[in-house]
Order: structure tokens, then sequence, then C-alpha cells
């Protein structure tokens, strides 16, 4: 009978550590509301990687979930564009990078459908923040509105959609040529 308990109690132990180790590592994300559209849809679930960015800094194209700037409204995705000591320009829909060798940049979107309608000129990008912008640019709250993301509140990178099941796959993060 000891034994038994002392099994049981072994294997209630493993449990716990892989239940608590996953979590550590591995969050889930309900989609909600049409910013990310047509790559993300209410209602879908993803996986987020919370180890990623302990290994390396957010990268141009990476889709995120981070923690709203606007108080009570929970956790949103979105997509990072601009890294830190560079600014965003978005000129006839079309987003163009000032990077920090003062090169100019202008970003192929293939996963766009609806360009953005409003021109828009940033500033500088502090260090450790980051400039995201929703894939539906026409309708997304996002960092052309006066906020951006700091490193400390971004969750993780958008990893594997797992719901609905017939959209199960890898998110939709994009690699640009650096």
């Amino acid at each position: 009978m000891k034994n038994i308990i002392r099994d049981v109690l072994i294997t209630l132990v493993i449990a716990v550590v892989i239940f608590l180790g996953l979590r550590a590592v591995v969050q889930s994300f309900d989609v909600d509301g049409p910013s990310m559209e047509p790559n993300f849809l209410t209602g879908e679930r993803v996986l987020v990687n919370k180890l990623v960015y302990r290994l390396h800094p957010p990268q141009r194209g990476d889709v995120i979930i981070f923690v709203s700037p606007h108080a009570g409204q929970g956790d949103l995705i979105k997509r990072v564009m601009g890294l830190p000591g560079e600014s965003v320009d978005i000129r006839n829909g079309t987003v163009y990078i000032h990077k920090t060798d003062g090169q100019v940049v202008a970003l192929t979107e293939p996963y766009i459908t609806s360009p953005a309608r409003n021109n828009f000129t940033g500033t500088t990008i502090p260090e450790g923040q980051y400039f995201v912008l929703g894939d539906n640019r026409n309708v997304a709250d996002d960092s052309r509105y006066g906020w951006l993301v700091p490193k400390q509140n971004i969750i993780g990178k958008a990893w594997l959609l797992t719901w609905p099941p017939h959209d199960w796959g890898l998110a939709a993060n994009y690699h640009f040529a650096q």
C-alpha cells in the first residue's frame, strides 16, 4: 500500500511540474476583433511562445501578444514593424522604415489585403520599445495612435493556430529581409 501511495504522489508531482513548466513557456490567446484580419480572425485560438524573446529580441514581422496600453482592455495581438532606434512612416499605403544607419526601406507586405488609407509620420522609437501595426490597417488601434509596446509588456510570439481545427498550423509571422 505504501508503494502505491508513493507512486501516485510521484506521478502527481511530475504532472504538476510538467503543467507549470508548460505554462511558463506556452500560453493560449483568443483572437477578438478585426484588427489582424485576414490573417487572424475573431474566435481563433493561438498558442503563444513565451520563451522566444528571452533568447532574442522581437523581429520585424513577428506577430506578438502583449499587454494592452489601454487600462482594462486585456491582451492584444499585432505585428512588430518598427524596432528601437528606427522610425516608421506610412505613405500611400506603403510602410517605410527609417533604419538607424540612415537607410530608408519600403516594406513589401504580401499579408496585407487593404493598405492604410491615411499617411503617418512617426518619431524615433526609444530603446526597449516597439512600433506595432494591425494587419487590417484601416480598423486597427495600433502604434499610429500614439503608443508603443515596451519589451516588458510583450507576453510572447504567436506560434501556432489551434482553433478552429481547420485553421490548425503555424501563425502568420512574416520574415523581412534585414
